[in-house]
């Protein structure tokens, strides 16, 4: 099966030395590594339902990928290490692979699986562990957003949850999530589900927003305020959000989580392209999030709100 899987991964441009040893080799030309996981379990962060192996692989890349670029890194590789069910398909395991491949070439060329672990459990789990070259740049992290600087975004804000929202509300047998029947889905409806099952975050504009002189960056999964909040408890300012920029449902925008978008500081007048400006750093007030000027409510993403112990 670890054959199987190898041979539908790709080759990773920064590996110096690929899978087939005790562990790969990889380039670090900067001089430092960003390196970041993540972990699907199939229930709260997924349902077979729902998303077949290349979702899932694809998926599991892209959260992953976006952690690294947030960092304002290029990704370089991954590291996948697979819990299965016995009863699990090569098939299923191969598709994933493949998923792996195309979120990889088409988020984050030169970047490849050069490793990882396989073994048997009763509940499919997908870990992954992401690698990013810094290209000589000091790292974009989540404490350097300063009064006075613009706050802007690139990448979705609430498609996901609507495409989660509409799993739940339209998939559903008796509580139990039965599979997309895409026929009864409009095109909007097509792509709020894509976005939930087979994200595209923004990962070429990681480095972009450093070489442009980001002030501070992270990765949205868990929800526009909450992840915002985060930033501003780290940097010790307030960030204050103008809903005219939110488009037709704020309160999603501000709310729903996975769309990993790049939230990002800027100094005013060096927001690069990709990126849209949403508000602006203020001193630090009361409260670390504002919309229009007033407090919002924090609440944000939670994998298992919605979960009810099945799995699906």
């Amino acid at each position: 099966m670890l054959r199987a899987i190898l041979e539908r991964t790709g080759d990773a441009s920064y590996a110096l030395l690929g899978p087939g040893d005790d562990a790969a080799v990889i380039s670090a030309p900067s001089g430092s590594v960003v390196a970041t996981t993540d972990t699907l379990v199939h229930g709260p962060d997924f349902r077979l339902a729902w998303s077949n192996g290349f979702d899932l692989g694809w998926k599991s890349a892209a959260v992953n990928l976006s952690d690294v670029a947030a960092m304002g890194a290029r990704p370089t590789a991954l590291l996948v290490a697979l819990a299965v069910p016995r009863e699990t398909r090569l098939s299923f395991v191969e598709r994933m692979a493949e998923g792996f491949r195309a979120a990889c070439d088409a988020l984050a060329p030169g970047c490849a699986v050069v490793g990882g672990d396989l073994t048997v459990s009763d509940t499919l789990t997908v870990a992954v562990t992401a690698l990013g070259d810094l290209e000589g740049r000091a790292a974009v992290t989540r404490s350097g957003a300063r009064a006075g600087d613009v706050v802007a975004i690139a990448g979705n804000m609430g498609v996901s949850a609507r495409g989660l929202s509409l799993l739940f509300e339209r998939f559903r047998t008796d509580g139990e999530p039965v599979p997309v029947d895409a026929t009864v889905l409009d095109a909007g409806e097509l792509g709020a589900v894509a976005a939930q099952l087979r994200p595209e975050p923004p990962i070429s504009l990681g480095p972009v927003a450093a070489r442009a002189g980001a002030t501070a960056m992270m990765d949205v999964s868990d929800g526009l305020v909450l992840d915002a909040g985060r930033m501003a408890t780290a940097s010790g300012i307030t960030i204050d959000i103008d809903s005219a920029t939110l488009g037709e449902n704020p309160q999603r925008a501000l709310s729903g989580g996975e769309d990993h978008a790049l939230l990002a500081t800027f100094p005013a007048g060096a927001v690069p392209e990709g990126f849209r400006v949403i508000g602006a750093v203020r001193p630090r007030r009361e409260h670390g999030v504002l919309c229009d000027g007033e407090a919002v409510d924090a609440a944000g993403w939670d994998p298992y709100r919605d979960w009810d112990s099945s799995t699906g």
